[in-house]
């Protein structure tokens, strides 16, 4: 049996082959058009950094990218589909959506505002029903005075101002163009960061993927152990009306299944929070895997076991751990029934950074998953952020 590509391991029965490469590190998320045009977001560009914005590939019959184009100034990395007839991109302040028409793969039409004045880069689901949710993350890490030194012990600001006007999901309608943020209907809160927002047609649900807090070890270490940091969970939620994920006051234990008060609020790494009113996840992962994306399965083309469940792009923490490497650098599959009930968690396809764990360490990995989208042939498609390369991983004889 032929080696996969790039060292990349897979389960038995699937395999890879590569799309693209080569569209530098700036590559965030996809969306299909159809079989044969594919759209790349882009981060925001650094000073002097050609090529951002959108990218067009025109794929042939095998796959791959026989035309690559670069247009528009729109770059933001965490908000791109296809919905309605329209390409929908979001700027770290603006959701815009390009109608697209004819056969051409760079549409020509210009960008029109659905969504202005967003407090930061949002992520991007819809529900097929006319909602449009943006999930927009907290203004840092913590919630506490801003004048605050790096690492320096500060009680958090209570009520956290971001709760008002951040750190969540806001809901508007998909078919409404010049919407002002303000006028959202605010669905959910608690949101530390996440990238990773989608709808479930299985359930009829929304989730997100959030990231946990960072360097608590650090700041409260008379508190906090190394060890217990390797928990404070990155989380998948399932995002109904008033959920609240639970920060900056609190944050969930992956290995004790607790979900524990912050330090800042008076914690101490073992206070229980009993309130009911933050929501339990879903699924709790280790510390800093780096959710970047989450799609869900509709298709047929892959066995049964994987239909309706949830692919996540884990990019790995940038820091090296020399005795306990941060995980991550892989694709996870999580399953899910009809009614939204998850199973266990399990690798789907790993390698990436390297063949050795050491290479799962921040800009000495070879390749970081940043996204995971379904192509319409019913493959997984798998980008990365290092070199800007993208594969395609299909079942059986779909090569």
């Amino acid at each position: 049996m032929a080696a996969e590509p790039d060292g990349l391991s897979l389960p038995p029965g699937f395999h890879a082959t590569v799309v693209a490469e080569h569209l530098g590190n700036m590559t965030r998320h996809m969306a299909f058009r159809d079989a044969n045009r594919l759209y790349v977001s882009t981060s925001p560009r650094k000073e002097g950094a050609p090529n951002a914005g959108i990218i067009a590939l025109h794929l042939d019959a095998h796959h791959h990218a026989d035309r690559i184009e670069h247009f528009s100034s729109i770059e933001g990395g965490t908000a791109i589909a296809v919905h309605g007839g329209a390409l929908y991109a979001a700027s770290p302040n603006t959701l815009y959506r390009i109608p697209l028409s004819g056969k051409a793969l760079v549409p020509t039409a210009k960008p029109q505002a659905v969504v202005v004045d967003i407090p930061g880069r949002p992520a991007l689901a819809f529900d097929g029903n006319g909602g449009l949710y943006l999930a927009v993350p907290g203004s840092g890490n913590t919630c506490v005075p801003k004048d605050t030194p790096e690492n320096a012990q500060a009680r958090g600001l209570t009520p956290c101002p971001d709760l008002a006007t951040r750190a969540g999901v806001w809901r508007f309608d998909a078919g409404k163009l010049k919407q002002k943020f303000a006028d959202g209907e605010h669905f959910a809160t608690g949101i530390r960061d996440t990238n990773s927002l989608a709808w479930s047609a299985g359930d009829k649900a929304l989730y997100a993927v959030n990231y946990g807090r960072d360097g608590a070890e650090m700041t409260w270490s008379n508190l906090i152990s190394p060890e217990d940091a390797e928990h404070i969970a990155d989380e998948m939620f399932k995002v109904t009306k008033g959920t609240d994920m639970g920060w900056p006051y609190t944050y969930y234990d992956s290995a004790r299944h607790l979900r524990l008060l912050q330090p800042e609020y008076g914690g101490n790494g073992k206070t229980v929070v009993t309130d009911s009113k933050y929501a339990v996840p879903v699924v709790a992962f280790p510390a800093h895997v780096a959710p970047m994306d989450i799609t869900f399965y509709g298709a047929r083309q892959f066995p049964a076991k994987y239909r309706g469940g949830a692919f996540i792009a884990f990019h790995g923490a940038g820091g090296c751990d020399p005795k306990d490497f941060d995980g991550g650098y892989d694709v996870m599959f999580v399953p899910m029934d009809k009614s939204g009930e998850t199973g266990r968690p399990e690798v789907f396809a790993d390698g990436f950074a390297g063949p050795t764990h050491a290479d799962k360490c921040g800009n000495r990995a070879a390749y970081r998953p940043v996204d995971v989208a379904v192509g319409p042939g019913g493959a997984l498609y798998v980008a990365d952020s290092q070199q800007g390369r993208i594969w395609r991983i299909a079942y059986g004889g779909q090569r």
